[in-house]
Order: structure tokens, then sequence, then C-alpha cells
């Protein structure tokens, strides 16, 4: 595989990111370039994918950046982890749902190797945990795909505030909570990255 990783230090502008991604889309359909693995921070942003229902914003305050990717809503800040990659399914399978399934057994696997139980749910899309009593969502998923190039990607709660998804219906799901991995677990976000990578570049090995 020929994969180019990618870690930002300094929050990235939301647009110049999906710029970056959506560029090297058109490079892998043109043949150039590498596919990609980016970890990196936003700075406060509340992003509507292409599901998204204008009744899933509570603060009408609030401003929301409508994207191309799937999903619904959601806030991405400091304190979160943000993996975007960009890979040609036209080296692997060409099954959307797989490539997704992968995503999701990636951030379970990870999450595993910190004794800390997750699971993916088909009806509401995310990585979750069971919390005393009530689910909370910790990781979101989120990816598009033209050409067989799946782009986009997913966010874990690392140590973010909470108070911003109170804001909006997160991915629509009215009925469960939110959760960050510092809240469960003392653990070093290199550490979280360090996995996550590794992870990432087994499952994609298909």
């Amino acid at each position: 595989m020929d994969i180019e990783i990618k870690k930002s230090v300094k929050p990235v502008n939301y647009k110049n990111a999906i710029n970056l991604l959506e560029n090297r889309v058109n490079d892998l359909i043109q043949n150039k370039g590498k596919e990609l693995i980016w970890f990196l921070e936003h700075k406060a942003i509340f992003t509507a994918g292409t599901n998204y229902d204008e009744k899933e914003i509570i603060d009408k305050s609030i401003k929301v950046l409508k994207t191309n990717r799937g999903g619904k809503i959601t806030w991405h800040g400091p304190g979160q982890i943000i993996c975007y990659v960009v890979i040609d399914l036209n080296k692997r399978k060409k099954d959307i749902r797989r490539f997704i399934t992968i995503i999701e057994k990636t951030i379970i696997d990870t999450l595993e190797e910190f004794n800390v139980k997750s699971f993916n749910d088909k009806k509401n899309i995310g990585i979750w945990i069971n919390d005393i009593k009530e689910i909370k969502k910790i990781a979101a998923l989120g990816i598009r795909v033209k050409r067989w190039i799946a782009y986009h990607g997913f966010s874990i709660n690392f140590c973010n505030n909470l108070n911003e998804f109170k804001k909006i219906i997160p991915c629509g799901v009215n009925n469960r909570g939110v959760i960050t991995l510092k809240m469960i677990k003392k653990v070093k976000k290199s550490d979280i990255l360090e996995k996550l990578e590794k992870n990432l570049l087994i499952n994609l090995n298909y």
C-alpha cells in the first residue's frame, strides 16, 4: 500500500482540509499521488452532512457549514481526534458498506487495546459506549465516495467540551448521549494516534 500518513499539530481550517481531500481524490482519479490518512484537529465548527434536517439544530444562533459528506449534523473542535482518509476502493473491493465496517472496526479495535469496550449500531451510525444504563456516542463517521475513491472519515471524542453537542441533535440521534475517552480512561493522545494508525493500515490491507 502506498499511503501517506499526515499528522497536523496545529488546528486545521475545516474548508482548507476538505479542499486538500478533494484535490487528493482528483489526483487519485488521474492515477497520480498517494492515498492518505490524516490525523488533525479543527477549531470549533458545526458541520452538516447531506442527510441532515434543520430540526436537528436546537440553538438557532449557531452557524452550520453544509458539507458534501454523508451523515447529519455534528460538531468538531479542540480536544477531538479527527482522522480523514482518501482511500482508493478500485484497488480493493468496491463495497462502501465494507469500507465503513473497516473504519468502525478500526475504532473498536483501538479502544479495545485500552480496555474500553465499544460497539457499532446498524441503525445509528457511529461507535458507542455502554455507560451505566445509558448508551453514549464516542465516535462519529461520515464518508463520501467519488469514482470509488472514499474520503472524509471519522472523529473520536477525546477530551473535548461536550456542551457544544447540546446545541444540536448530534448525527440526528436524540435519545442517546455523548462521552469522551478521557471520561472513561486515562490515556495519552499520542498512544491513541499510534494505535489508530496501526489498526487502520492493517484493516485497509484487504
